[in-house]
């Protein structure tokens, strides 16, 4: 069903408080937050949220979705391959739709997690699994926080950050965009607007990690940071930093020790880096029209292989995401106002395999709107689960 959602009117803190609770969620907020709301003020600073923001609303696909199968893979060593175009699942953060979806190789609809709440959970932008594979961390850029969903039960299971408000302090973000879960289960995110990188505790929301100072917007990691978009954390545990401005891509320890840093070549706005399946280059996409996606080695910021289309349907719209894909090495994008996930095969370049109709809206099968994340499912056998 596509329910049609009126911009919400203003409401008293404790009624969202009520709602967070209802959903099982915790409304983030310090002691001093605490004090500052009691005395009439509100924590942070409200945005007015506009019809793009709530995107379709609450959308499904009407898909009906198959058990979802154990977990029997990790990314060390992945399930069975299906091979070209698309060796795994993919799961896409459908940003404007305000749902998770993943979409099998053959196209089909395996799994899909509709909002629970447009207060609560809008417009998720960008979507990775746990090591394990049993959670997902997700971000909302403009609905200003941060999520943890649990992958088989479909329901939120953490939430740092308070809908529609932004602000620097404890509990707060400025336009979050990246979520990973770490290793040790710590989360990051890069707070795009504060000019910082935080990892937080899920287990009591203490910052753990924060590079980057708010207010102070540049390129001088680990203290000050322009406009941070991506943070991925690599196999070894560091942590590969993207900064739009002028385009650098650092890679920094967990101690906050910077091993390089160097501006992506033919980049404009750099989005979310990579590594490639072998930890030794770099993929990263722009964010641009026309787009492009470049992987090169950081140590020489030599490019080793591009992807760029002037015309024609292979034309990127403000592409967010590129990957390199296992097994096969062709390149998963993310090709987001072009309401598509597309498959380039490396040698010849041509789209090998696309989900999503170039320019077309929608939610159910087959469509999308404003995909802006991705991740691969290697945990799971779909492959053998969908022949039973």
């Amino acid at each position: 069903m596509h329910t049609k959602i009126a911009a919400f009117p203003k409401t008293s803190d404790l009624y969202w408080v009520a709602v967070f609770l209802c959903l099982g969620l915790t409304p983030i907020h310090s002691k001093a937050e605490t004090k500052v709301a009691k005395a009439g003020n509100p924590a942070g600073v409200e945005v007015q949220v506009t019809p793009e923001m709530l995107g379709a609303g609450v959308v499904s696909s009407g898909a009906v979705l198959p058990p979802i199968p154990v977990i029997t893979g990790n990314r060390q060593k992945p399930v069975a391959s299906w091979g070209k175009p698309l060796p795994y699942p993919i799961v896409i953060a459908d940003r404007r739709n305000n749902r998770l979806i993943e979409i099998a190789p053959n196209k089909k609809i395996i799994w899909e997690f509709p909002s629970p709440s447009i207060k609560a959970y809008r417009g998720n932008e960008d979507v990775n699994f746990s090591p394990d594979g049993k959670q997902l961390a997700v971000s909302e850029e403009d609905n200003f926080d941060v999520h943890i969903v649990d992958y088989e039960k479909k329901v939120l299971a953490w939430t740092y950050g308070i809908p529609d408000r932004r602000g620097s302090g404890p509990g707060l973000l400025n336009y979050p965009d990246d979520a990973h879960l770490l290793a040790d289960g710590k989360f990051i995110t890069a707070d795009i607007r504060n000019c910082r990188v935080l990892i937080i505790d899920p287990k009591d929301n203490s910052t753990v990690s924060q590079w980057g100072t708010p207010g102070k917007c540049k390129h001088n990691p680990p203290y000050e940071l322009a406009h941070p978009n991506g943070a991925t954390p690599m196999e070894n545990g560091d942590i590969l930093i993207t900064e739009i401005t002028d385009s650098w891509i650092s890679r920094i320890t967990r101690e906050g020790k910077v091993v390089w840093s160097v501006k992506a070549p033919n980049i404009r706005y750099p989005s979310d880096a990579f590594p490639t399946v072998d930890g030794k280059q770099i993929i990263v996409a722009d964010f641009w029209k026309p787009g492009r996606v470049v992987i090169f080695d950081p140590l020489t910021r030599k490019i080793t292989w591009e992807y760029f289309a002037k015309e024609g349907d292979g034309v990127l719209d403000h592409s967010s995401i590129a990957r390199e894909l296992p097994d096969t090495g062709d390149v998963l994008i993310v090709d987001d106002l072009n309401d598509r996930v597309i498959v380039v095969d490396r040698k010849t370049k041509e789209i090998i395999w696309q989900y999503g109709e170039k320019g077309k809206k929608g939610y159910t099968q087959g469509l999308l709107n404003y995909p802006d994340g991705v991740d691969l499912d290697v945990f799971r056998d779909w492959k053998a689960a969908l022949q039973k």
